[in-house]
């Protein structure tokens, strides 16, 4: 990447200058290079970063307003900053599929996701149930390790993959997730409660998460929208009393 590519340069003419034009020892030619190195790695590193940031921010206001094309085109017009620095093009592509996804455009987003950063869990989880809904189930868990590793402490993500377990039929294996998910500090009220309900046959209920569960796409629209038909009513009921 051009940031690690100029980092390299530096050291090389600190280096030559130390050796040659200051005469120093071998060793300390080597080694003090380094600091500038470091320096400048760093120094490019965080402006690639600040780049990114500053699309992003607008990637969310947009999104934000319901413009999702807009965002989805802001997003491919960064992927010039991949060639900056490491793990900028996996960032970008995780966003891009995640927005798509969030579409119900399941096939284009499966393409991004595919290539997105491995610690953008919630990339990980949706690309998870691609591969659920695709019969596969090996890359299926695969994925979601991905995801419940970049995430250890939140419960989501460990339910997330509990609740596609038992839908394929591996509730024995559900439990043991969740059971991890305890043991990585992952325990709240709603990751103990499915618990509980696996262990006892029942099903898991996930509505708890709100928006954060409904953006998986893992129940039909129809229940969903009588979800919040119902929530609705029960507002007006609260307001005319």
């Amino acid at each position: 990447m051009i940031n690690l590519v100029i980092s390299l340069l530096v050291y090389t003419l600190l280096l030559l200058a130390l050796s040659f034009g200051a005469g120093l020892s071998l060793i300390y030619s080597a080694l003090l290079p380094l600091v500038g190195f470091a320096g400048s790695f760093y120094l490019l590193s965080r402006r690639t970063s600040k780049q990114l940031t500053a699309v992003m921010e607008g990637v969310q206001r947009d999104m934000q307003a319901g413009r999702t094309e807009k965002a989805v085109k802001t997003l491919q017009s960064v992927y010039p900053l991949g060639k900056w620095q490491f793990f900028v093009t996996s960032q970008i592509e995780a966003q891009i599929g995640c927005i798509l996804y969030l579409k119900r455009d399941f096939a284009q987003a499966f393409d991004h996701l595919q290539k997105g950063f491995s610690r953008h869990w919630v990339a990980m989880s949706m690309l998870a149930i691609c591969y659920m809904k695709r019969n596969n189930q090996v890359k299926m868990k695969a994925a979601f390790e991905k995801a419940v590793a970049a995430t250890k402490n939140e419960s989501l993500p460990w339910c997330l993959y509990a609740f596609c377990l038992e839908k394929i039929g591996e509730r024995n294996k559900a439990i043991e997730i969740l059971e991890k998910g305890v043991k990585k500090g992952a325990a709240d009220d709603i990751l103990l409660v499915n618990l509980g309900a696996l262990q006892e046959g029942k099903k898991m209920k996930m509505k708890g998460y709100g928006d954060l569960w409904h953006q998986f796409h893992l129940e039909k629209q129809g229940a969903v929208i009588k979800q919040q038909t119902r929530a609705v009513q029960g507002r007006r009921k609260t307001v005319r009393r």
